[in-house]
Parts: structure tokens; C-alpha cells; sequence
């Protein structure tokens, strides 16, 4: 009998902690609870390094993640839609860029906040964008002395 009640409170424990990692999981994932959105649209002329699932970056601070991205067949640019945690306000004249954390980090989306005190609604979309820069393009230039 006592075989059983250890087997159990083994079996217990495991699925207990089965569980703590989905929820820790869930939460390190922001799948769980789904928290809030309102998307904003961009258009930019080089998406490099960013795909859907990329973190949105205001000041350092993730505040949102892109959530599509199609390539446009009349402007040949890279139609964006990001959302951004409700509550967060973004200035109308804000820019949005894409930056880049490091020689050997990932590229994310950063919202530069304006100075406006009107916001972006739910759908508008963000007028001033700026692409990817190639890091190899640059070091190309930079070797090969062209200052163009």
C-alpha cells in the first residue's frame, strides 16, 4: 500500500510541475492572458532581419511585436503591421525604425516618440519610416573608399 501512495504523490509532483512550466512558459511567451493590442501600419523600403513575431521597441522597452508583413506588388515596399500594448500612446509624428542590436544581434522594430499631443489611433498608419541598413553594405563602402 505505501508503493501506491508514493507512486502517486510522485505522479503528483511531476504533473504539478508539468504544469508551473506551461503556465511560466505561457507567460515568458506572453501567450497567456493575451493582453490588449491596437495595430498600426508601416511601410517600409527594407524589412531586413524582421519577420512576424519581432519585438517593438519604444525606448528600450518591448511594446509590442510585428504581426504581419506582406510585400506590396505596385510600391515593391514591405507593408508592416505592428500592434502596441493598449495603453501606450504613440505620438502622431513618431517615427518608426528599424534598428539593430548589435554587429552580431537581431534587428527589431523602434518607435522614435514625436512631440505631438494628438496619437495614433487604432489602424493609422506611421508615415516616417526608415528600412534596414545592411551592415555589409557599409563595411563594403567603407573598405572599398567610397563615400556615396
Amino acid at each position: 500500500m505505501s508503493e501506491n501512495t508514493t507512486e502517486v504523490l510522485t505522479g503528483a509532483a511531476v504533473l504539478a510541475a508539468a504544469v508551473a512550466f506551461v503556465v511560466y512558459a505561457g507567460q515568458v511567451a506572453e501567450f497567456s492572458g493575451g493582453s490588449a493590442s491596437y495595430p498600426l501600419e508601416a511601410s517600409f523600403r527594407s524589412l531586413e532581419g524582421v519577420g512576424v513575431g519581432t519585438d517593438v521597441r519604444l525606448a528600450g522597452v518591448r511594446v509590442g511585436q510585428v504581426t504581419d508583413v506582406i510585400l506590396n506588388s505596385e510600391t515593391y515596399r514591405a507593408d508592416t503591421t505592428v500592434s502596441v500594448v493598449q495603453g501606450i500612446e504613440i505620438p502622431d509624428d513618431s517615427a518608426i525604425v528599424i534598428s539593430s542590436e548589435g554587429l552580431l544581434g537581431g534587428n527589431f522594430v523602434e518607435i522614435v516618440p514625436g512631440g505631438s499631443p494628438f496619437f495614433y489611433e487604432s489602424g493609422d498608419t506611421i508615415e516616417d519610416t526608415q528600412g534596414a541598413v545592411s551592415l555589409i553594405s557599409l563595411l563594403l563602402k567603407f573598405v572599398s573608399g567610397q563615400s556615396e
